[in-house]
């Protein structure tokens, strides 16, 4: 057994991509039953009572071992960690924020904390900072993304394994067994899995959503501007209007779009979707069970 899965405790070496939009505990325990890690998305979480109803939700749909990913940034991030300890958590993951503020708390409640990185000096500092594994994502991975020039993941995952001694996560790019056994060739004792999980029958996301992944091509997703990071999404028609246009400025034009409103309508005029560039290897919707399956096989 690796160190990852020792630190896990499930079957497979794949942690579900903690995505907000796909916060739902069906989905979770859905991962975690068919031997992946399920994560509950309690980053941006401003209420505590939410967490422990999210937590004990999953818990009366599996009995399998599943985590949740914290913001290290969030005021709440302490209560939320004690939460997950008391329900049997054994391992989160961290992002946002410097790993050595609340890292001496998650050894204390008993718990490993696996650090998200986007560049090698982050890793090495994470490291230090008392993590005790790294997901490692490159730039070709969907989501919240930093402003400064990245590394892919062909080349970061072995660039932070030649650096590092704890256990590495691989993330970006990975959507089938492909992806899945270069990780483990680049240094990886696992993945983190996202884009793929948002176009899987148990996703919660409009259909609209996995049906941009679907339709996604080669160059089809690009880096857009919010707040002070990017986010990796789909081009889709909406998007490609407003970059085709040069009398807009896409930070002022991605400021004004209600995105939760415009997720929940299926309006990706108005919201981006979300996705890797993975996305062009998708071409279907399936069980997570399935992906699974054939990722590990």
């Amino acid at each position: 057994m690796s160190a990852l899965l020792g630190m896990l405790g499930c079957r497979h070496p794949i942690i579900q991509g903690p995505i907000g939009s796909m916060n739902n505990p069906a989905m979770v325990a859905a991962v975690s039953d068919a031997g992946a890690y399920g994560m509950l998305a309690l980053g941006f979480i401003d209420n505590v009572q939410e967490a422990k109803r999210l937590v004990e939700e999953v818990k009366k749909l599996t009995d399998r071992p599943f985590g949740a990913n914290i913001v290290l940034l969030n005021p709440l991030a302490p209560d939320i960690l004690k939460v997950l300890a008391e329900a049997g958590v054994t391992a989160v993951t961290t992002s946002v924020g410097q790993p050595g503020r609340l890292y001496p708390l998650i050894h204390e409640l008993g718990m490993k904390g696996i650090h998200v990185v986007l560049s090698l000096a982050h890793a090495v500092k994470a490291e230090e900072s008392g993590a005790d594994g790294l997901v490692v994502v490159g730039a070709e991975a969907g989501g919240l993304r930093s402003t400064k020039p990245e590394s892919s993941t062909m080349v970061l995952v072995p660039l932070v394994a030649d650096n590092v001694s704890i256990p590495i996560v691989g993330a970006g790019g990975i959507a089938d067994s492909r992806g899945y056994r270069a990780a483990f060739a680049l240094g990886a004792q696992g993945v983190q899995v996202g884009t793929r999980f948002l176009a899987s029958t148990e996703s919660t996301v409009h259909e609209k959503w996995k049906e941009a992944i679907i339709a996604c091509g080669d160059g089809g997703t690009t880096l857009l501007p919010t707040r002070n990071m990017t986010t990796r999404a789909v081009i889709t028609p909406g998007i490609r209007k407003l970059m085709e246009d040069p009398s807009v400025d896409m930070s002022e034009a991605m400021g004004k779009m209600d995105r939760v409103g415009a997720w929940d309508a299926g309006d990706f005029d108005n919201a981006v979707a979300g996705g890797g560039q993975v996305s062009a290897l998708i071409r279907d919707i399936k069980p997570v069970k399935e992906i699974i399956d054939e990722m590990v096989s």
